[in-house]
């Protein structure tokens, strides 16, 4: 059982019906947490050392029942912890039939089931729901405003990008980034995918 082969655009538009239909709201930061565990009635539970032991910050079983993330993250880093519900969340919206046809509920069982596939499929599992990811937590429109008002803020300070390329860069995705309680390592690739950065000559 091999992964659909979906295209950004095709991963965009999906992204968008699960914003309408799970946050019809559209303000941001997206409520994840809220979405997870409400919505889709899965749990969140908190491993400790699962980042430092197996260089894992989550997982979901195979269920689609139960996330399980670092415990340091889920207290500490809430960006990566935003994004690794997004993510595993996105494995199962995505990718439900491959993980269903599987058991797994451990670390070791996961770290089994990643053996079993190719290298090829495994590629596709993640780049679609790290990209699915990234789309339901940093919005087109809402990135678009918070870029344009970031852009206003970094001349301010003395970074008009124009001049000032990856400095100015890093400063917009870490204002970006806490707007939307995610890193500003998803911020930069959400602004590259949409054609944000770098800002065409005459704008400002």
């Amino acid at each position: 059982m091999r992964p659909a082969v979906l295209s950004y655009n095709d991963l965009r538009q999906l992204a968008t019906a699960f914003l309408r239909d799970c946050h019809p709201a559209g303000t941001v930061p997206i409520p994840i947490e809220e979405i997870v565990e409400f919505r889709f009635r899965i749990d969140i539970i908190p491993v400790e050392k699962l980042q430092a032991a197996h260089e894992v910050d989550g997982f979901i079983a195979s269920d689609l029942k139960a996330i399980y993330v670092d415990e340091f993250i889920y207290h500490s880093r809430p960006g990566r912890y935003h994004f690794t519900l997004a993510h595993e969340l996105a494995h199962a919206i995505l990718h439900r039939r491959i993980y269903q046809a599987h058991r797994f509920e451990t670390i070791e069982e996961w770290k089994g089931f990643q053996e079993q596939i190719s290298e090829e499929d495994r590629r596709w599992l993640e780049w679609q729901a790290y990209a699915f990811a990234g789309l339901i937590l940093a919005p087109r429109e809402p990135l678009q405003d918070l870029y344009r008002k970031a852009v206003r803020r970094a001349a301010t300070a003395g970074l008009p990008v124009q001049q000032a390329g990856e400095a100015a860069l890093s400063y917009i995705a870490e204002w970006i980034s806490r707007q939307l309680q995610v890193s500003p390592q998803v911020v930069e690739k959400r602004l590259g995918y949409d054609k944000l950065w770098p800002l065409p000559e005459g704008q400002a």
